[in-house]
């Protein structure tokens, strides 16, 4: 199923499950519209760039989604015949089975699973994932060094991660997120379904660079053709303009270096694999 057909079947499922638009918000305002279906659409067309249309045998594809919520990833992967586990720790996650439900008209959702569950708590077992996707989660993970650890450890040999992010460096974001919780960038919250507290990065995000450091620490790396930059344009100017002109416009951006795309840009998505390049091995 490609992403544009997943969307529209997704915009229909908001009609029914009508308690998640208030995070999905694509019914709520209808000038913004275009806005979030390019961002969400150029979000799912890198998962299906790097894990649907690899070059691999999608039958034996088993790919873990920490931090799914309510699992739409997990659901778009099911509807192309791969094989997904998800963990979360989101109020909604009872909402998953109802999901299932709808999508059970379009493909095999028994290829989804999921549970609530703390990363820190139940390790999986060694080799057990091909891929590992992380998305708007890296930054909630604390301490990371020992997620990224556990997330090395839990992929098989040629395993990769594939994380969708905030851009770090991004002014406005900093500048939000520092008005919304100060230096507070680790903080403890108790989660009522577990009975415990829990330790939370408190949207404690990162520049790529910054990414890259941490991941080379912990035996990754960052391949620098995967690094794509999304969300440039404001709400305002899909006003005026062909929303795919601004995607087109968008895209090429991206790929120049510079000011506009390492502090303009919203989001930065990556892939992360244990195969380390020659280059890194000899340093």
């Amino acid at each position: 199923m490609l992403p544009e057909k997943f969307f529209e079947l997704f915009a229909k499922e908001l009609e029914v499950h009508t308690e998640m638009q208030g995070y999905y918000k694509y019914l709520e305002k209808r000038s913004y519209w275009h806005f979030r279906r390019n961002y969400f659409l150029e979000r799912l067309r890198y998962v299906k760039k790097y894990i649907v249309d690899a070059p691999v045998n999608i039958e034996g594809l088993y790919v873990w989604d920490c931090g799914c919520g309510y699992g739409t990833v997990c659901l778009y992967l099911a509807m192309n015949g791969i094989k997904t586990y998800g963990t979360t720790l989101e109020f909604y996650y009872d909402s998953v089975q109802k999901r299932k439900e709808y999508w059970s008209q379009y493909g095999d959702t028994s290829l989804f699973t999921c549970s609530y569950e703390y990363l820190f708590d139940n390790h999986p077992k060694p080799g057990s994932y091909d891929w590992i996707i992380v998305q708007d989660t890296l930054h909630h993970l604390e301490p990371i060094a020992d997620a990224l650890q556990i997330f090395k450890k839990s992929l098989k040999a040629n395993g990769k991660i594939l994380a969708v992010e905030e851009n770090g460096n991004n002014i406005m974001i900093r500048l939000q997120r520092y008005k919304d919780r100060g230096n507070n960038l680790i903080i403890s919250m108790w989660d009522e379904k577990l009975q415990k507290n829990i330790l939370i990065g408190n949207e404690n995000i990162r520049s790529l660079a910054n990414w890259q450091q941490l991941f080379e620490k912990n035996g990754f790396y960052i391949q620098s053709e995967s690094v794509q930059y999304i969300r440039y344009f404001p709400p305002l100017y899909y006003r005026f303009s062909n929303p795919d002109k601004l995607l087109q416009l968008e895209r090429n951006i991206q790929l120049k270096k510079g000011l506009r795309r390492e502090y303009l840009f919203f989001g930065v998505n990556f892939v992360g694999s244990k195969i380390v390049p020659e280059e890194l091995a000899n340093k």
